[in-house]
């Protein structure tokens, strides 16, 4: 008879570094190796290339996997979701310690493939293997991974099934269930529910908005949002910034869109939208326009900004790192008047972001939103639709894929126990058929 383990590494306790492992009797596959942002500095711009594996387990930036050494088995894969820290930040200080390959969608790879050349500290040399939704890699000769195309606030997201003997284990983290994209396929919803009818042991899912009632609006309303803050407007030639996720492909290209029909220039200014924009252009998820113009570096940015001053900001619109008002981002510094870029009076600033609740984010982000009002700033906060799935959609994945056990993952304690709630709804029992799990914890499904 085929023992299944579910071992909780990393997440279980907290918002970020996600890591779990699946043991089928003695084979184990790694489900994400993530980092906690707010540990080490809340940034897209982290810098941790040059810091130990160890020192950062002890801070809690990513997750204690010295667990695995008391676990029975040999790790055969290390498969990721999608390409935000939270789910592959660590792989450039752990991933050295498994000899498996790293299974991941193009885009997911090739940001795997910079975390890795930029790391100083340990020379990671897992083969990359590239799968696109749909596919499935062959593991073991019983053991099989297979990605189901998702929506995330992030492009090339999925889930991971693993086929075992006794049917599959799901790992469901980070996702939203949008139904009118504005970039990339909806979800695969029908081999969702032909999963369920072949059989699901196991569902691990994140449970981040489980407790916010009703279901996540689609990105298209985000769109039709940002369309109406940036063009619905009587003041055509003032300054505008707009500030977002960097890794969100899909609200900038909205973005850069609406910049061409407000006949701006996009400028796109931080070294994490050089990084994620640039890669998604040159992959062909995107399409730049021949005026777009990317700069990482500081030295870069500044003298764009002197131009945008120069010629005149009604030409152009920044799109810049800084949301969550993070020291060293672009807003932040100019915020801080550390920039070419002045506000005046009536300038507006957009934020397309959610601010992350915790908090130093909250400081940072009030800070930062204080001095941008005392220069005369205008704000339109929160033109923003959540990435993460709300309760109804959770209910929704429940009834598809009808898991015979459920593990709420990706959160603390608070969003573990609203899913379990929703899960008992549906029939769940707490401890019997939904299982609480923390960080270092073992599950056996016989």
């Amino acid at each position: 008879m085929t023992e299944i383990g579910i071992i909780a590494v990393g997440g279980y306790n907290e918002m970020g570094r996600n890591m779990t492992a699946v043991r089928i009797d003695e084979d184990i596959i790694i489900l994400d190796m993530g980092l906690r942002l707010d540990r080490v500095q809340i940034h897209e711009d982290i810098e941790i290339d040059k810091m130990h594996s160890l020192e950062l387990i002890e801070m809690g930036a990513i997750p204690d996997d010295t667990i695995m050494k008391q676990i029975n088995g040999t790790v055969r894969a290390i498969a990721c979701t999608h390409g935000h820290l939270d789910h592959i930040g660590a792989i450039s200080k752990l991933a050295h310690r498994y000899s498996a390959p790293i299974i991941s969608t193009p885009y997911t790879s090739a940001l795997i493939g910079h975390q890795i050349d930029s790391e100083r500290k340990f020379g990671v040399k897992n083969k990359i293997i590239s799968l696109d939704a749909g596919g499935i890699y062959q593991v073991t000769e019983d053991i099989s991974i297979e990605f189901i195309r998702m929506q995330h606030s992030i492009i090339d997201c999925v889930f991971i099934a693993i086929h075992t003997p006794v049917g599959a284990v799901l790992y469901g983290c980070d996702f939203k269930l949008d139904r009118m994209p504005t970039l990339g396929e909806p979800p695969d919803f029908a081999r969702l529910r032909s999963l369920g009818k072949e059989g699901v042991v196991a569902l691990i899912t994140e449970s981040t908005n489980s407790g916010i009632s009703g279901k996540t609006p689609s990105e298209q309303v985000a769109h039709d949002m940002l369309r109406d803050v940036l063009l619905g407007t009587e003041e055509p030639d003032v300054g505008m910034i707009v500030t977002t996720f960097a890794s969100h492909i899909a609200r900038m290209n909205s973005i850069i869109q609406f910049a061409g029909e407000m006949d701006r220039i996009p400028i796109l200014l931080g070294r994490s939208m050089d990084r994620y924009v640039s890669t998604a252009a040159d992959m062909g998820y995107i399409e730049l326009p021949p005026n777009a113009e990317i700069y990482g570096s500081r030295k870069e940015i500044d003298n764009a900004f002197k131009k945008i001053m120069k010629e005149g900001k009604e030409k152009y619109l920044p799109i810049v790192t800084g949301h969550q008002g993070e020291p060293g981002a672009i807003l932040t510094r100019v915020a801080n008047g550390e920039t070419p870029y002045k506000i005046e009076s009536g300038d507006r600033v957009i934020f397309s972001a959610n601010i992350i609740p915790s908090p130093m984010t909250q400081a940072n982000r009030y800070a930062v939103e204080t001095k941008l009002k005392m220069q005369g700033a205008r704000l339109y906060t929160d033109v923003h639709v959540s990435g993460h799935a709300y309760r109804e959609d959770h209910w929704e994945l429940l009834r598809m894929v009808n898991p015979e056990h459920v593990i709420p993952a990706h959160g603390h304690i608070n969003m573990h126990s609203s899913y379990i709630e929703m899960a008992e709804d549906a029939g769940y029992v707490m401890g019997d058929t939904v299982h609480l799990l923390r960080n270092g914890e073992e599950l056996y499904i016989e």
